[in-house]
């Protein structure tokens, strides 16, 4: 069954297009991550070379897998009401001229992180790329219900980017932020999915609640909300954050909570948007905490 394709607004420059293609809102949080996982590295300041040349490279790898994943969804996004007016679906950008893009920015990034920080973060940065491009996209988003879970660690990965930019090393703190996006990210996805599950069973990809019902989708968002909160404390029960990131942590981890119990009690879309936008703004409020309390000591406060 064929559907019309939407008309692109008349005018628009082509520059948006591929800008859209990069999906430059999820790839903003992506380096917000990283950036604290290089700031959370060291106690003085960031080298400018990891600073400016990891976070480049690490945008640059992250456009190149959002629009990887937009050329091989491209077909599935026209049938979504949430993606058929992105560039492909629309006709506005080709999907030969996307994997040109998208080969461009990859090759871009790997030269800046080789040449400018590390090959231990060009191969981590590559690593994830792959991960999330290809065995996400193309394979385990229409193999499992679980692929949110399983895919999860390939957008977990950015503050340990962050931190082996400055490093070049892989160390258990840097670690215990990948947990924390790790055990974040389906509440965050099912929540979305929730809202979604009609236009996820039309397309027919596996989300959760496709294959296993809303109520047990909800109750999933609840119990990973309740991981996420005992996982957020971690850096205070390892003395690597002290009290004002765990007073911080109880209250998003709270307040994320209040939103996973509402949705488990209600069939209320509007309360899985809700759940979903939350999410976005606990995991900025969490990491924007450690980064404070990061910093306490030196402003004379910790």
């Amino acid at each position: 069954m064929s559907e019309s394709v939407p008309l692109v607004e008349p005018g628009l420059p082509l520059w948006r297009e591929y800008l859209e293609l990069c999906k430059p809102r999820v790839v903003a949080l992506i380096c917000f991550t990283a950036v604290v996982g290089m700031l959370l590295a060291v106690p003085g300041m960031v080298p400018l070379n990891a600073l400016l040349a990891g976070n480049l490279g690490i945008f640059l790898a992250a456009s190149s897998a959002a629009v990887i994943n937009q050329v091989i969804d491209a077909r599935v996004d026209a049938q979504m009401d949430r993606t058929r007016n992105r560039p492909l679906p629309t006709g506005s950008v080709r999907p030969s001229d996307a994997l040109v893009f998208a080969g461009v920015l990859a090759v871009l990034s790997m030269v800046l992180l080789v040449v400018w920080v590390n090959l231990l973060t060009a191969v981590l940065t590559f690593a994830s790329l792959i991960g999330y491009a290809v065995i996400y996209t193309a394979y385990l988003k229409r193999a499992t219900p679980q692929n949110i879970v399983i895919g999860g660690a390939a957008g977990a990965a950015p503050p340990v980017l962050g931190w082996t930019a400055v490093t070049g090393t892989v160390d258990p703190n840097a670690l215990l932020l990948f947990l924390i996006v790790f055990v974040w990210t389906p509440p965050h996805f099912w929540a979305l999915a929730i809202r979604r599950h009609e236009e996820y069973a039309r397309v027919k990809i596996p989300m959760l609640p496709v294959t296993h019902g809303l109520a047990y989708t909800r109750l999933h968002v609840l119990l990973y909300t309740a991981l996420l909160l005992a996982v957020s404390l971690l850096p205070f029960v390892t003395r690597f954050a002290g009290w004002p990131y765990a007073l911080a942590a109880l209250a998003l981890g709270a307040r994320f909570m209040h939103w996973a119990v509402r949705l488990y009690r209600t069939h209320d879309a509007a309360i899985a948007s809700a759940t979903f936008r939350f999410s976005i703004i606990y995991l900025m409020g969490l990491f924007a905490a450690l980064l404070v309390d990061h910093y306490l000591p030196r402003w004379g406060l910790g």
